[in-house]
């Protein structure tokens, strides 16, 4: 009976609302600015009622039919094929009706679901780098997963299950009452609340079964993804055999799990048919009574089981029906937890955009942490003239990374201001500000798409002269065309498919393509090798010409050429100044530069497999 429940079985969320939740979906179900949306939700709820009243008269026709067959006579056997034949009409057009319904709904379910996953994408990119830093990546798709293919199950069974099972109970209640009494519909009322509350009950029990099936299957899960992220990992550690038993802990303790849920399925089964059949068997035996007393006909005895099968078919399914609109509820109230999110980095009512004459920038008195317990930045100062190379170096911890995301606003200073041209950047749009900065990371991230792809993501209708001409300005370009399918090659997973050097000149030729006015490196090159970083920073050089740049960097012989340094320590500049009169004053500076021009720097390459 209980059909199988959902597999997306997840915990409520706290403060959880279900019909909170509810109200606040239905105005994607009912959109104001589409008419032709809503037509559809009439007519779908026309052939619910269309369907429902055909369904209520196919006992009578078989009633009729079997009445008929208890009298003889030409004109008797007409009626009687009659009726027969307008029951199998019957049951094709309440097919027909149903279908058309979910023809006509199924736009209106699935324009829902659009619209709402839209809002949650879109908020997942409003919200801070904090949140994202916070929060498994995995764990967030899952929730978008979980809530936007719940929808369209939860809102059918809600609509055409809940609804019409309702409608038909009142109907079948007026009909047994004006055909057998308040006998008849009093044990009716009893054996379907009966019914409901065994089902509530067993169903409840399985939801937690289900919900531990879930989080191990979530777990088991989480492990195998973790462990071939870092494939590479656990194969310089020969943890292959580690890993496996791993994996294999949680996929044993979730088939453990899984034994018990279908257990309980087949409990839920049987007691649903014990008091479906209980009523059954007393309905019927009570027709049988009647008519051996001559009070009903034998067309009433299938007139009762008929209309008692048609009212128990869909709440054979109930279990199921009210799982799923559970854990519709719960997705969903997932889905609207991650709407709610505190934006913490927003743009002020009207904003007027960056408006650059004079790319400088200019920190003023800054205070940051990323824990209110962790201070990184203690009223960090300084300015960046306009079209000058200004270096950032220190020792771990000292907060120049910091810099660059605060410049991108990231996240807001606790205190103090970041200037551009004059304008507090929190006071500009966002979309502008990061419009006008450009940014070659250590850590080159590349879409798992083509070479082009990622050098057109630039910017926006980059055109493939525009990404010609950065590639050969990243002095990449050579490289792509010696390649068997050009700008076309497959860089694969985070650019894996490339070496360390060619991912930074796609990067390089990506930011060239956005042609910034304000350039930020940010340790560009501090994972390459000596001679693909000596290429890379003659690029970089040239592309900084023309331009303000702010390079952070870690190794010093990158930037001694930068027209100014700053040495941050404690998240202050303890010393600034060119490169040759850091040396003199022999502090911070100069002590870092004798210490790594005594290190023996290891060659660092990755091979490149796209070339081949």
């Amino acid at each position: 009976m209980g059909a199988m429940p959902p597999d997306n079985i997840s915990s409520p969320p706290a403060g959880y609302d279900g019909w909170g939740t509810l109200r606040r979906f239905l105005p994607y179900l009912w959109p104001r600015d589409n008419t032709g949306l809503r037509w559809r939700i009439v007519i779908a709820v026309a052939m619910v009622l269309a369907s429902t009243a055909t369904q209520m008269t196919l006992p009578y026709l078989l009633k009729w039919a079997v009445d008929a067959m208890t009298v003889t006579g030409p004109r008797i056997v007409q009626f009687a094929l009659l009726y027969v034949l307008a029951y199998a009409m019957g049951r094709f057009v309440q097919t027909g009706f149903d279908n058309l319904r979910n023809i006509v709904f199924e736009r209106v379910g699935q324009d829902a679901t659009r619209a709402l996953a839209e809002n949650v994408f879109g908020q997942l990119h409003r919200l801070s780098l904090r949140f994202h830093l916070s929060r498994r990546t995995g764990e967030v798709t899952k929730t978008i997963e979980r809530g936007t293919k719940s929808i369209d199950t939860m809102l059918y069974f809600l609509l055409f299950n809940i609804a019409p099972t309702v409608l038909q109970l009142g109907i079948v209640a007026v009909i047994f009452y004006l055909n057998f009494g308040w006998g008849l519909v009093a044990a009716t009322a009893v054996a379907i609340a009966a019914y409901i509350l065994v089902t509530r009950i067993i169903t409840e029990w399985r939801t937690k079964l289900r919900e531990q099936m879930n989080q191990l299957d979530g777990k088991a899960l989480a492990h195998a993804v973790d462990a071939l992220l870092n494939y590479e990992t656990v194969k310089y550690f020969g943890a292959e055999g580690r890993e496996q038993e791993r994996y294999a802990r949680s996929t044993r303790a979730y088939a453990e799990a899984a034994v018990k849920s279908e257990n309980s399925l087949g409990l839920l089964n049987v007691a649903q048919a014990v008091v479906v059949n209980l009523l059954m068997a007393g309905a019927l035996a009570y027709t049988v009574y009647g008519w051996w007393h001559g009070r009903f006909t034998a067309g009433q005895l299938v007139f009762v089981q008929t209309y008692l099968t048609q009212l128990f078919r869909p709440l054979d399914m109930l279990g199921m029906v009210y799982r799923t609109i559970r854990q519709g509820m719960i997705d969903m109230a997932a889905m609207f937890s991650l709407l709610d999110a505190e934006i913490e980095v927003q743009d002020i009512p009207s904003a007027p955009a960056l408006a650059i004459r004079k790319p400088t920038v200019t920190f003023e008195n800054v205070v940051f942490g990323y824990d209110p317990d962790r201070t990184i930045l203690h009223g960090l100062s300084f300015h960046v003239p306009a079209g000058k190379q200004i270096a950032v170096v220190g020792p771990s911890g000292a907060g120049k990374s910091t810099i660059a995301r605060l410049l991108f606003r990231f996240y807001d200073p606790w205190s103090g201001r970041i200037l551009i041209d004059g304008q507090d950047i929190t006071q500009v749009t966002q979309e502008s500000l990061r419009a006008a900065i450009g940014i070659v990371p250590q850590d080159s991230v590349l879409f798992n798409d083509t070479i082009g792809y990622n050098i057109a993501y630039g910017r926006e209708g980059a055109t493939q002269g525009d990404v010609e001409i950065a590639a050969r300005g990243a002095a990449i370009l050579p490289f792509i065309k010696q390649l068997p399918k050009g700008f076309d090659t497959e860089v694969g997973e985070r650019g894996l498919k490339l070496s360390g050097g060619e991912k930074q000149r796609v990067a390089i030729a990506r930011t060239l393509v956005k042609n910034p006015p304000i350039l930020v490196l940010d340790e560009a090159t501090s994972a390459l090798d000596s001679r693909t970083e000596k290429d890379i920073l003659a690029t970089l050089h040239q592309v900084s010409e023309n331009r303000t740049s702010l390079s952070i960097a870690h190794r010093l012989s990158t930037i001694a050429d930068a027209d100014e340094i700053l040495v941050l320590d404690h998240g202050l500049v303890a010393e600034q100044g060119r490169h040759s009169a850091l040396l003199e004053m022999g502090g911070l500076y100069a002590e870092m530069w004798n210490r790594q021009q005594n290190e023996i720097v290891p060659e660092a390459g990755g091979a490149t497999e796209a070339a081949e």
